[in-house]
């Protein structure tokens, strides 16, 4: 389905302030065709290497390349792989390959078209290539909206756990066309809306019971629902990255749902269960655990539980061992000192971070079969 053009709608920004290192997020339909613009309005131009995949390219490519030819910028496309499987050392080498073969210099630019897998492996290759080259997020996965593109964590997976390599990496600017949703894949949209429950849950109440109230709405498309879901999700995080930008503190609550639902991706090899999926079961069996240690009520579990399910996400873990998904957790980035830590609920819209014993999480576990 190709896209229309530019529709006129109104552009809501969202700054994300980090000193020097701040930027803005875009938000409106139709952005695709002024990105050109943007660029050249925040004083950036000539060579620009766009990392996608080739089903994103076949969508999008033609507005993106002669958005950017029209203000004179000079696109070069380079193709990766589909889903996880791109997110590897070996393919973000062949994107550094690509920019030295080309001979790119520090003031040439580097833009990830696509989801949250491009934009992780582009950005890393972006921080690595002559020490950081200016890097823009082109978001057009809702996952990737409402999370991944914003706040400068970039990289690839380890074979043994998830984004285990990768850098730290702030983007020039982030770009985010709305009506680029209306071509995701019913299951990618439903997946995406994971990260968007989870930031209801870890920060704001309202918001949980707006998505509580809207999201037959929003599983339509519908504009406003949509543009609101997308600018308040950025606004948290934008919130959160301002006051941790490195994960030292108050970030770690973004990993909600995430040290389940990371063990769940690895354990299926990245392929069986996309990242949203695998966070949907992680929210709702992390406050299943919160619930079993006494640090929040059956009605969170409960609320968490049927939202999730609203959305069209499964809630329950695959059938396997205890050590199994323990092995896996220990993988997990969050580990400190050899603890695993995770985040769980202890009401809607508040969370904390706590050190998990096994011996509680394996009782949880058989309570819970």
């Amino acid at each position: 389905m190709k896209q229309s053009p530019r529709q006129n709608s109104s552009r809501l920004t969202v700054p994300v302030d980090l000193g020097q290192r701040s930027y803005p997020i875009h938000i409106q339909a139709g952005l695709l065709h002024d990105i050109g613009d943007c660029l050249q309005q925040s004083g950036l131009s000539g060579r620009v290497v766009i990392v996608t995949n080739s089903i994103v390219r076949q969508l999008y490519g033609s507005i993106v390349n002669s958005s950017l030819k029209r203000r004179e910028f000079r696109p070069l496309f380079i193709e990766v792989p589909d889903g996880e499987r791109a997110k590897t050392l070996g393919w973000a080498s062949k994107i550094i390959d690509q920019l030295v073969a080309q001979r790119f210099e520090r003031s040439d630019i580097l833009l990830a078209l696509g989801g949250g897998v491009v934009g992780d492996i582009a950005g890393f290759a972006a921080s690595m290539y002559v020490r950081g080259i200016p890097f823009i997020q082109v978001a057009t996965t809702l996952v990737a909206q409402v999370d991944s593109s914003v706040g400068g964590k970039t990289g690839v997976n380890h074979r043994l756990g998830k984004n285990l390599i990768g850098a730290f990496y702030q983007p020039k600017m982030v770009l985010m066309d709305t009506q680029t949703l209306r071509t995701l894949p019913k299951r990618e949209l439903v997946a995406g809306l994971a990260e968007v429950i989870k930031y209801g849950m870890i920060y704001d109440r309202h918001f949980f019971q707006y998505l509580e109230d809207h999201i037959e709405s929003i599983l339509k498309l519908e504009t406003h629902p949509i543009q609101y879901l997308i600018k308040r999700c950025c606004e948290i995080k934008a919130d959160v990255v301002a006051k941790d930008e490195r994960e030292s503190g108050l970030r770690r609550i973004l990993n909600y749902g995430h040290t389940i639902g990371h063990a769940l991706e690895s354990m299926s090899g990245y392929r069986k269960m996309i990242h949203g999926e695998a966070v949907g079961i992680g929210m709702v069996q992390e406050a299943d655990l919160a619930y079993s240690l006494g640090l929040c009520s059956s009605k969170v579990v409960t609320r968490q539980r049927e939202i999730v399910q609203r959305a069209g996400l499964s809630w329950q873990i695959p059938k396997m061992k205890f050590s199994e998904l323990w092995t896996a957790m220990q993988h997990d980035k969050k580990v400190v000192n050899g603890n695993i830590h995770c985040v769980v609920p202890k009401a809607i819209g508040r969370v904390s971070v706590i050190p998990l014993e096994q011996k509680s999480v394996k009782k949880w576990f058989a309570q819970s079969r």
